[in-house]
């Protein structure tokens, strides 16, 4: 009862988001209040709607309800309860599910604080969303009802992919999906102006909390699973280039543009028509990352489908949408109006810079990621292009880029001082200059380019407190002066250095890690010792054990260094007894900032094949992450931010009215 409960919650959900795909577009053509009122009550309708569809299928997973085909093929009664719940979007059509859940969310915040917007824009924003909605919806019930019930009842279930049974991988597909789909909002806002024919500096301020809630959201979500690949997958490895994870890192590229173009656009109306098209492209993206996931034509540990019927309908979804955006843009283009004008050097210009790099950035990505697929298409030849390429490429790219960085906040609107902001910014570069000496000094033989790429990394933190202490008023002012204007800058400033911080260090673990790291691969037996970095591993052995759903071998490794043991690493094989699939548990052992990192191969008559990597400072990879993603959090908690553009209080607005 409660699985048909669920399908037809769907069902209904579906009407209701066709329903506010049409009257409301109608009611701002009309100026029919009544008819634009009726948007923000559908959008919450369909939220709740959908929200008991996805209850609906949650509670058939933890009651392992094997009558549901979904359930039965991405679950077993033995599976930990955490598990059981994560299942429900370690699969494709409950992740699908997922992503509508997340898109209709997000049409109810709209909805909910959405008050002080425009009728006419709020009400064709909802529609916009309304329409994406209705295409995944009809998606969903046509190609991949997650509802489908099995006749007879199996008594157990196939079970979940192993390497998906993981914490990691509880947390990563929410969050990725919150940037993936949050950026249907400026999407919306974007196409819902262009029908209006509204597109102004208040506009700007409504879309750019959105774009970096998504933002966060997505930062949070690609870092998460760069973790998860790395201590999952046995592989050592953050990041590969992998088109999956490439579909994932374009939309952040793009919405890193937008982010910054927006605020260009809030302050001085300028970049009007470039910002509106990178609302466009930037949920273009996250389309296009969809679309490879689930079409079947990338064999990734990424993806989740492989049926062509799902492709050509999801292909279809994307024509349609992107298709017609690029359309209506291309029409209203000319009618937009150009804002005000700015001197190349100034803040408006670095932040154009800024838009130059990360969107040609983009581009480069794009072209590595499609060019494989257009070619066997078209020809039949399969090439790869890999990280040789995209290091190559993306690299170069952000060079300039990392490096224009800290100069951006200290710059004026309009017209800026690049001598006074060179001045200020001494300190930050005299102290990247020694971190640049400490490292050839410490490092004996460390690479010149790996020495350059830490000192910008040190250079982005140095810049980002820079720019925190020229505010406070640092050798203009006292102590106690500099405190109380610490405290009184808004939240987006500190946000803003947070972010910019928080890349610094993922530059300095991502130089770091690719330099100075070491790896071995050797054969051990118990009581042989392998030499990493600093550390000698003394191999103990392998042990069997049994866990809920998995059974395991063990291999453990005293860890000791100068001739004193101080540590354990556990690394093991395990084999899910539903699937009979292995999977290999890496053992990882923290140290500072630096990991030591063991993944257990196969056993040979010589003994266990073993691989060893020693990775300085690889933590701050994800570290930096983590402080981007505070930042964007601090950054929403901006009064400003969270107000948008208010109405006019009663006050002032009595007043004009006595003026007049």
């Amino acid at each position: 009862m409660i699985v048909e409960l669920g399908h037809y919650a769907l069902v209904m959900a579906l009407a209701v988001a066709l329903l506010q795909s049409v009257l409301p577009v109608i009611g701002s053509v009309r100026q029919d209040a009544g008819l634009m009122a009726m948007a923000p009550a559908a959008a919450v309708t369909s939220f709740f709607l959908v929200l008991l569809a996805f209850a609906a299928l949650t509670a058939s997973y933890v009651t392992s309800d094997f009558s549901v085909q979904n359930v039965w093929e991405n679950s077993h009664s033995l599976k930990p309860m955490i598990y059981k719940i994560s299942g429900v979007w370690g699969n494709h059509e409950g992740s699908m599910l997922l992503w509508i859940l997340i898109l209709v969310f997000f049409s109810a915040l709209v909805a909910f604080f959405g008050g002080n917007l425009p009728a006419a824009l709020k009400a064709n924003a909802l529609a916009v969303q309304a329409w994406i909605t209705s295409a995944f919806l009809l998606f969903v019930l046509l190609t991949s009802n997650p509802f489908q019930r099995l006749t007879p009842a199996p008594i157990e279930g196939r079970d979940l992919n192993p390497i998906l049974q993981d914490v990691g991988l509880a947390i990563h597909p929410p969050l990725l999906y919150l940037g993936y789909v949050g950026f249907s909002i400026c999407f919306s806002f974007a196409v819902a102006a262009l029908i209006d024919g509204r597109i102004d500096a208040a506009w700007a301020r409504w879309v750019r909390p959105w774009t970096l809630a998504a933002w966060t959201a997505l930062t949070a979500g690609i870092a998460m699973g760069s973790y998860w690949a790395y201590y999952e997958l046995g592989w050592g490895g953050w990041w590969f280039w992998d088109p999956v994870e490439n579909a994932s890192f374009m939309p952040w590229l793009a919405g890193t543009a937008l982010l910054h173009s927006a605020l260009v656009m809030e302050k001085r109306e300028a970049l009007k028509i470039w910002t509106v098209l990178l609302a466009i492209i930037t949920f273009s993206l996250s389309l296009l990352g969809t679309f490879l996931v689930r079409s079947g034509v990338l064999t990734s540990v990424h993806a989740f489908a492989t049926d062509p019927t799902r492709g050509v309908f999801i292909l279809g979804i994307l024509v349609i949408f992107i298709g017609g955006a690029f359309t209506l843009f291309a029409l209203r283009a000319q009618s937009l109006k150009h804002g005000g004008l700015f001197a190349p050097v100034s803040r408006e210009g670095a932040l154009v810079l800024n838009n130059l790099f990360l969107t040609t950035a983009t581009l480069t990505v794009l072209v590595g990621t499609l060019y494989p697929l257009v070619l066997e298409a078209l020809t039949g030849s399969k090439i790869s292009v890999g990280p040789p390429f995209f290091n190559l490429t993306f690299g170069p790219l952000m060079v300039p880029l990392l490096l224009a960085v800290p100069f951006g906040p200290l710059l004026a609107w309009k017209r800026g001082d690049l001598l006074a902001v060179c001045q200020r910014l001494y300190a930050a570069a005299g102290i990247s200059l020694l971190v640049a000496l400490a490292v050839v000094y410490f490092s004996t033989g460390a690479p010149v380019m790996a020495a350059l790429g830490i000192a910008i990394g040190a250079w982005l933190i140095c810049g980002s407190l820079t720019d925190l202490a020229y505010r406070a008023g640092a050798g203009r002012a006292g102590l106690p002066v500099m405190w109380q204007r610490l405290k009184g800058l808004p939240r987006s400033a500190f946000g803003t250095a947070l972010a910019h911080f928080g890349l610094g260090v993922s530059v300095i673990g991502i130089v770091a890690v690719t330099a100075f790291s070491t790896e071995q691969v050797m054969t051990l037996k118990p009581g042989e010792q392998a030499v990493s970095g600093p550390f000698a591993l003394e191999f103990e052995g392998l042990r069997p054990n049994t866990g809920p759903n998995y059974t395991e071998l063990q291999g453990r490794f005293a860890v000791s260094r100068d001739g004193a043991q101080f540590a354990t690493i556990t690394a093991a094989k395990r084999v899910y007894t539903a699937r009979r699939m292995p999977t290999t548990e890496a053992g990882i052992l923290t140290i500072g900032p630096s990991q030591l990192y063991v993944a257990l191969g196969d056993e040979t008559p010589d003994g266990t094949v073993v691989r060893i990597w020693w990775k300085p400072w690889v933590t701050f990879i994800w570290f930096g992450t983590v402080f981007m993603s505070v930042g964007g959090i601090v950054s929403l908690l901006d009064r400003r931010l969270r107000v948008g553009a208010p109405a006019a209080s009663k006050a002032r607005a009595a007043t004009a009215g006595q003026a007049t």
